[in-house]
């Protein structure tokens, strides 16, 4: 029988991956970018987020209306971010609203900071209202594998003040359960941890998410068997198995 084989290197891969200060982005981890949104050709997204962030835009009537602010950098960015925010803001607000370098999710290319498109933008904090078609966008974003990242009421959990203009890919069915569950990515991982294989109702049919302990041989998974894989940048992987209903 067919199988690939994961090492732990691959475990900081995917879009399920937890990046904060307690779980840093290995250095020379390098997504596939493309740009974020037509227009916006110097925002990045890895390829997969960006045709799904675009979908979702799309499906809320939002083209023109909602803007990509700030997408990929590299650490290097990261790092003249933070420092030019506490020469200019201190440290307080830097560390509420700018993650350290080498513990952002930007770096990975599944995050986003959007606005709503105006003359002048609020790089840190942009605008992102709650209701009209930013609204709609929050509405549909659970659907195309897309969660606020850092809600409100969450901040003791996340460390990150709450942002409502941050979004991060983490793909289907991953979104809709959090969202469904009001769940942050910490809480969700953690529960996956705690109660591994955890089955749940997904568009007519069920799914099985089972996370697996990367050892030093790897991870060994059939290829007969249809799943998702992602890391989860604590050397372990997030296997989704669809169940069909016969």
């Amino acid at each position: 029988m067919r199988a690939q084989v994961y090492t732990r290197e691959d475990s900081a891969h995917g879009p399920l991956i937890l990046v904060n200060a307690s779980h840093p982005l290995p250095a020379g981890t390098a997504p596939r970018l493309v740009p974020a949104l037509p227009g916006c050709e110097d925002v990045l997204l890895e390829r997969h987020a960006a045709r799904m962030l675009t979908a979702c835009v799309r499906a809320a009537g939002a083209m023109g209306s909602i803007t990509a602010v700030s997408g990929w950098r590299s650490r290097e960015e990261q790092t003249q971010i933070w420092d030019d925010s506490l020469r200019e803001n201190g440290e307080v607000f830097t560390r509420s609203y700018v993650a350290l370098p080498g513990c952002s999710e930007h770096e990975t290319g599944l995050a986003i900071d959007l606005a709503a498109a105006a003359p002048a933008i609020d790089f840190i904090r942009p605008h992102f209202p709650r209701d009209g078609i930013c609204g709609e966008f929050r509405r549909l974003a659970p659907l195309f594998g897309w969660i606020e990242r850092y809600p409100a009421g969450k901040e003791s959990v996340t460390g990150i003040a709450c942002e409502p203009w941050h979004f991060r890919y983490v793909g289907a069915p991953h979104a809709q359960i959090m969202t469904e569950r009001g769940l942050c990515l910490e809480e969700y991982l953690e529960l996956l941890r705690r109660e591994n294989g955890l089955r749940f109702p997904y568009r007519g049919g069920f799914v099985r998410i089972f996370r697996i302990v990367c050892g030093a041989q790897g991870v060994t998974l059939p290829l007969a068997v249809r799943f998702s894989i992602s890391g989860d940048n604590d050397g372990g992987f997030l296997v989704t198995v669809r169940e069909e209903i016969a």
